[in-house]
């Protein structure tokens, strides 16, 4: 099942289905020594798979992160702009307050300067 509703690709499924080509490769490069060397770029192609999913998973998360942050920010405005049409005193504090919260999570760096 896919856990990132924006990612299109089912990344454990595309795993499943790089293990089973490499396997395939490999018993192509016994029967064929002749087209051992093509079968050699495909598997190295085919290694690629798990690093290249480990990346798109990982920018998943980095995006979820900036969508939640945005949204923060988001929030924090159009209760700042409520507050001075309210009048209060201090209507900025919404703003302080969410660009001095800590992080959502150890790898999120947003406005650390």
């Amino acid at each position: 099942m896919n856990t990132f509703p924006h990612v299109n690709n089912d990344l454990e499924e595309i795993a499943t289905r790089n293990e089973t080509a490499r396997h395939i490769v490999a018993g192509f490069s016994t029967e064929m020594p002749t087209l051992a060397e093509i079968w050699r770029y495909l598997a190295d192609a085919l290694r690629d798979v798990p690093t290249l999913s480990a990346e798109i998973t990982q920018l998943s998360a980095d995006l979820q992160h900036a969508r939640l942050d945005r949204a923060n920010l988001v929030a924090a405005a159009r209760a700042t702009v409520a507050a001075y049409h309210d009048g209060e005193a201090d209507p900025l504090s919404y703003l302080r307050d969410e660009l001095d919260a800590p992080p959502a999570a150890a790898e999120d760096t947003r406005r650390r300067a």
